[in-house]
């Protein structure tokens, strides 16, 4: 759990920091060249296992590609719709996400209290937002569900290849996932002009830009997902909404991002609610089931 404690405190200050500084950048941009300066930060720990064509590697490689590489595609190209706090809010979903894809890969129908905190989430994150720039602000929250979903089924994708293969350690073959993540970015970044883009940027920016990719990308989602494994799933989907108050405030009070008191604090009351209803009961629910 202290992996995922660290990893929310350190992914608090991307959102606000992201919304500040690459305003200008491109999402497809922006999520090909975190994962190019992550990926050689795990190149030296790649096992000569790893370097070979084998169905285990291809599923390492399939799962970085969809829970870094869609997913930073998706959540990024939000940012063009929605402030940096708003974005974090949206993550809120990604927890019922994880629940969603480990009752898939485990064979399970979600209980009627699957279905009710969703409602109670949706509830909870429309209130936030005002009926007049609800259609602004659309595509934003759809594209954070697309990108909510690729997270939750890597994490779970994840922990079930772990499970699956105890011998393997964290940092075996952990550079498949970026590079996957990699060849799934580079496409999308290509018909943006990234050379020309990267060309643009300050100092400041690229300082800002190799923190995210190192620290935050390639740290963050190793520790995430070393966490990941050693805790249940109810305790996972928790975890994924711990930094969206740490992000809230920071981008509000460090990056002076505006937000409405009236309609953020009743909704995010809302949204807690079902958290914590959700964590409660998916407990009892994998304890009755017999799992884990």
């Amino acid at each position: 759990m202290l992996y995922l404690l660290a990893v929310s405190l350190l992914w608090g200050f991307s959102f606000g920091l992201v919304k500040a500084e690459f305003s200008s950048l491109s999402g497809e941009t922006l999520a090909m060249m975190r994962m190019l300066i992550a990926l050689p930060c795990f190149l030296l720990f790649l096992k000569p296992a790893y370097r070979r064509l084998t169905r285990l590697n291809l599923q390492l490689l399939m799962t970085g590609a969809i829970q870094y590489g869609l997913m930073y595609v998706c959540l990024f190209s939000a940012f063009n719709y929605l402030s940096g706090y708003e974005v974090a809010l949206m993550t809120i979903f990604t927890p019922l996400f994880v629940v969603l894809a480990d009752a898939i890969l485990q064979k399970r129908i979600p209980p009627a209290w699957f279905w009710i905190t969703a409602f109670m989430a949706v509830a909870g994150a429309l209130w936030i937002f005002s009926p007049q720039s609800l259609p602004d602000k659309l595509p934003g929250i759809l594209l954070m569900q697309v990108a909510n979903l690729c997270f939750a089924v890597g994490q779970v994708a994840w922990r079930t290849i772990r499970t699956r293969h105890p011998k393997m350690k964290d940092l075996d073959g952990y550079a498949l996932l970026y590079l996957g993540a990699l060849l799934l970015t580079l496409p999308f970044a290509l018909p943006q002009g990234p050379v020309t883009e990267v060309s643009q940027l300050s100092g400041s920016q690229w300082m800002a830009l190799l923190y995210l990719g190192s620290i935050a990308s390639g740290v963050g989602f190793f520790l995430w997902n070393a966490g990941a494994v050693r805790v249940n799933p109810a305790s996972l989907a928790v975890f994924n909404n711990l930094k969206i108050p740490i992000a809230t405030v920071i981008s509000i009070f460090v990056f002076g991002e505006s937000a409405s008191p009236g309609r953020l604090v009743p909704g995010l009351m809302i949204m807690v609610v079902a958290l914590i209803w959700a964590e409660r009961a998916h407990r009892n629910w994998i304890t009755n089931r017999g799992s884990l």
